[in-house]
């Protein structure tokens, strides 16, 4: 293995954003589990277009093209709405940051669970960018700090193949001779040396325990924790229907691991719809569209929830379609027509049959 050291690793960036406002975009080989991914998500910060129609149509026709797409791209990825699940994850995971922080072992954790759509992995990332950014206002001057790791668990994941994702994160450089302690004392060097000391692993139910290869996984998992100084954070579908929390190493997960469910919003009593109009309100502020009337989405919140079904994102992928379309044909305004137009999920989908069509009437799903 030719290097084991963090020479791979580049100061934190100071460089200005891309004009616009826009943060430079991540290349394809650079996605969210790689150290530079995860800096320009970090760094990222959307600014909202602020040109009138008037001003928009007086450009001339070059620039006017480039505006358009600039507001189209705003709008494909829409400011963050502070969830109820979000605000519970940030909350839980940074005071387990300060209990673990001089825990020589046992440290605690927590497990995001929850269906698919219900925005476990936007809670996990957020967990993370708030934490960093955090960590950086400590520590402006220290460029070699890494405070977050994160990493997906590949399908079928070996112990090696794990160790390798910790390692890809982190930008280092392995021998196709390396094995797995070699790999293992890498990543627990370079994380010490960068300080990391939050760990985030998505995809967690990829792991089964039922199956040797998944039982060695988690092992190794459990062997990352003892060796890092971090709070481990993990989120996946429905954990506890996957038998993670089964047998000896379950009920050792079990005893470490705090469970914060991720779950559709209900719609069942009066708090529960108004959580959900809230919701609607704060997602349609942050639309920039020449012609749409203020309270437009919160006047069809209940025809919202019948297309998601509750889940934040189907109604992220709904309120998203419809404002680019909305841009597109030059309504600049969301209707109803256009909502249908959107293609959703299937899971969205098959909550919108004819026998919910009337939302008071659905269970009472648990509320976030």
């Amino acid at each position: 293995m030719s290097r084991t050291r963090p020479t791979a690793y580049e100061s934190w960036p100071r460089s200005s954003p891309a004009p616009g406002g826009q943060a430079p975009e991540v290349p394809p080989d650079n996605p969210l589990t790689s150290k530079e991914g995860w800096r320009t998500f970090v760094a990222r910060s959307p600014q909202p277009p602020l040109l009138s129609k008037a001003e928009l149509q007086a450009l001339p026709p070059a620039r006017r093209t480039a505006e358009q797409q600039r507001r189209r791209d705003y709008h494909t990825d829409l400011p963050l709405v502070n969830t109820p699940v979000i605000q519970k994850v940030i909350s839980t995971g940074r005071l387990l940051i300060q209990l673990n922080r001089h825990q020589i072992s046992a440290r605690r954790g927590v497990i995001i669970s929850g269906m698919s759509g219900t925005g476990k992995t936007t809670a996990l990332t957020q967990l993370g960018r708030a934490h960093e950014i955090a960590t950086r206002k400590r520590h402006p001057y220290d460029g070699s700090r890494l405070p977050v790791i994160y990493v997906t668990v590949p399908p079928a994941a070996t112990p090696r193949m794990l160790a390798v994702e910790f390692a890809r994160f982190l930008g280092l450089e392995l021998g196709s001779r390396a094995n797995l302690t070699d790999i293992t004392n890498a990543v627990c060097s370079v994380a010490a040396y960068t300080h990391a000391d939050l760990v985030l692993v998505d995809e967690i139910h990829n792991i089964s325990l039922a199956t040797r290869t998944g039982a060695e996984a988690s092992d190794q998992l459990k062997y990352f924790a003892e060796r890092l100084p971090a709070t481990f954070v993990y989120a996946g579908v429905e954990v506890e229907a996957q038998g993670l929390f089964a047998g000896a190493r379950g009920r050792q997960i079990a005893g470490r691991f705090t469970v914060l469910p991720a779950a559709p919003f209900a719609y069942g009593t009066a708090t529960q719809r108004e959580a959900w109009h809230a919701l609607i309100a704060t997602l349609e502020s942050t639309l920039r569209l020449h012609h749409h009337p203020p309270g437009t989405l919160a006047g069809m919140a209940g025809q919202l929830y019948r297309r998601t079904g509750g889940m934040i994102g189907s109604l992220s992928q709904l309120v998203r379609g419809a404002a680019i379309l909305a841009i597109d044909t030059g309504s600049e305004q969301i209707t109803e027509d256009l909502l249908d137009m959107v293609p959703i999920d299937y899971a969205a989908e098959r909550s919108h049959a004819p026998a919910r069509a009337q939302p008071r009437g659905l269970g009472e799903a648990a509320a976030l």
